[in-house]
């Protein structure tokens, strides 16, 4: 048999997959070539650091797999001087007929639980970030299935891998697409686990890919298309309204943005009965721009393109209601989506315009790059009154302030009332999408509202923007139990502290995951 070989990676993962070339075990300085593309099988493995030992440890599912080649993953473990810190590995080839390549990924500290002051399930994120690594790395090397351990948590490891080899590719051509290979569980019976991650995983995929294409590829008709297309053969029913059906309703906050764009703005009303259908629904509301240029007020150029993924609040709640229906939750789900662009022209809502809402409340627009709780304020208003949710939640990409305070590390979380909090706060531990709740104070409603000549601002009076923006739609639900979702600064473009199951520069279609297990919650608890 020839001798086996390993590859280091990690945070230098990139540069190694670049160079294309395998360490080998016996000669240290000797490389050799490696195919990467080819037909093969590839499996991922756990090692923990074991406290008070010095050697790290092999879950059980990876012990099994030493004991079948004989102890050679031991002997090679120990030859590379491994030690199972989180994320760094090494992939070893010719060890058993059936794999072609074993990846060996470090899980950090074993029996790693809930840590509260980091609002995170250590041990279920570590799972996630050991799996993804391993699996992105096997699928460099041309794996075409890739087989990934349990590590004790199969339905994050589903996750993690799931994520870590999704590309978004459709702008490529064909010859340089990444092949996304399959996955498949080893050594464990939980098979349920395993598929309920691979559900979640794919529908913040989905997320991922309709907040990444292009504005020219996904406009309000094409996103609206998209919808049916992924929700109708779950069983979810899915409504498109027309200008027509806009105007006889009456949303003008909604047309104000609208207007601005010669594309036609959709609204698309959502329902997923899961219970009785005499059950009162969660009501979801997504700001869906499909691109916002920020109207007249301009927004830079120099990351445009980036506004793209201002329609993340409304991809997010697609990709989790048709997660709800993979997952046969027994909840009515409930969703209001007004879809269209916001543009400059000489039709566009100009600073300054006042609009009345459909209930006697004037708004005035003062920044119209603030698009988004403008365009969800009457949808709002006209969903609470004709669907009569027991809850609403809003998801959408809308202030800054949001990303000064919290970067790229939690969604901000806006709620009347402390339950949903805690809510949240749970759901947000056990995804590694963790949330953090910021004030809705009589104090920013204030900075909303007096004036001598209209009742509401878009804009405020502050630098507060985000809590400015909940505090506008608060507004519009004094009395409903309601959460306000701000993704400014994780629903868009991967920047800094990317975990390994997420691309940096690319979209994140965060926080889907959260948002899926807070139904999973609602309908169980």
């Amino acid at each position: 048999m020839a001798k086996s070989q390993a590859t280091c990676y990690g945070k230098s993962a990139l540069n190694l997959l670049r160079m294309k070339r395998v360490l080998s075990v016996s000669s240290g300085a000797r490389y050799m070539q490696v195919r990467t593309k080819c037909d093969m099988n590839g499996i991922v493995i756990g090692l923990y650091l074991k406290e008070g030992e010095k050697d790290p440890q092999m879950t059980s599912n990876g012990e099994k797999f030493d004991d079948r080649v004989s102890g050679k993953i031991t002997q090679l473990v120990r030859e590379t001087g491994m030690t199972g810190k989180l994320g760094k590995g090494r992939m070893f080839s010719n060890v058993d007929e059936e794999f072609s390549s074993v990846a060996v990924v470090g899980l950090g500290q074993e029996g790693a639980g809930v840590d509260e002051e980091e609002m995170l399930d250590v041990g279920m994120e570590n799972t996630r970030i050991a799996a993804a690594v391993g699996a992105r790395f096997l699928q460099m090397q041309g794996a075409q299935t890739v087989f990934v351990d349990g590590m004790d948590h199969p339905e994050q490891a589903a996750e993690g891998a799931a994520m870590g080899v999704w590309r978004y590719n459709a702008n490529k051509s064909k010859n340089n697409r990444m092949h996304i290979p399959k996955l498949e569980l080893y050594g464990s019976a939980d098979v349920d686990a395993w598929t309920r991650g691979l559900f979640k995983a794919e529908s913040q995929n989905l997320a991922r890919r309709l907040s990444d294409t292009p504005a020219n590829q996904m406009t309000p008709t094409i996103f609206a298309q998209a919808t049916i297309d992924a929700l109708c053969p779950c069983g979810i029913v899915v409504e498109v309204r027309s200008m027509d059906w806009i105007e006889e309703q009456g949303l003008n906050s909604f047309l104000m943005i609208a207007k601005g764009s010669c594309e036609p703005p959709i609204m698309l009303e959502i329902s997923y009965v899961g219970s009785s259908p005499d059950d009162k629904p969660l009501l979801l509301m997504g700001s869906g721009l499909t691109f916002n240029s920020g109207g007249l007020c301009l927004k830079r150029k120099s990351r445009m393109d980036e506004q793209r993924a201002a329609i993340s609040g409304a991809a997010t709640i697609v990709a989790a209601i048709r997660a709800a229906a993979a997952l046969s939750l027994p909840i009515n789900v409930s969703a209001m989506l007004p879809l269209c662009e916001n543009m400059p022209s000489g039709m566009a809502v100009k600073p300054g315009d006042v609009v009345t809402l459909i209930n006697g409340s004037t708004l005035c627009i003062k920044d119209t790059s603030a698009a988004g709780t403008v365009m969800l304020a009457d949808p709002i208003l006209h969903a609470m009154n004709t669907m009569k949710p027991k809850t609403m939640v809003d998801v959408g990409t809308h202030a800054k302030g949001v990303v000064h305070g919290l970067g790229a590390s939690s969604t901000g979380l806006w709620t009347n009332k402390s339950a949903l909090w805690k809510q949240f706060k749970k759901a947000g531990s056990v995804t590694g999408d963790r949330m953090w709740r910021l004030p809705l104070w009589n104090y920013f409603r204030q900075l909303i509202e007096p004036n001598m000549t209209y009742d509401l601002c878009n804009k405020g009076r502050g630098p507060a923007s985000s809590c400015l923006a909940a505090a506008l739609l608060h507004t519009l639900v004094p009395n409903k139990d309601w959460v306000h979702l701000d993704t400014r600064g994780t629903g868009m473009t991967c920047l800094e502290g990317v975990p390994p199951y997420l691309l940096e520069g690319r979209m994140s279609g965060r926080p889907t995951r959260t948002i899926i297990q807070f139904l999973y919650q609602m309908a169980l608890k």
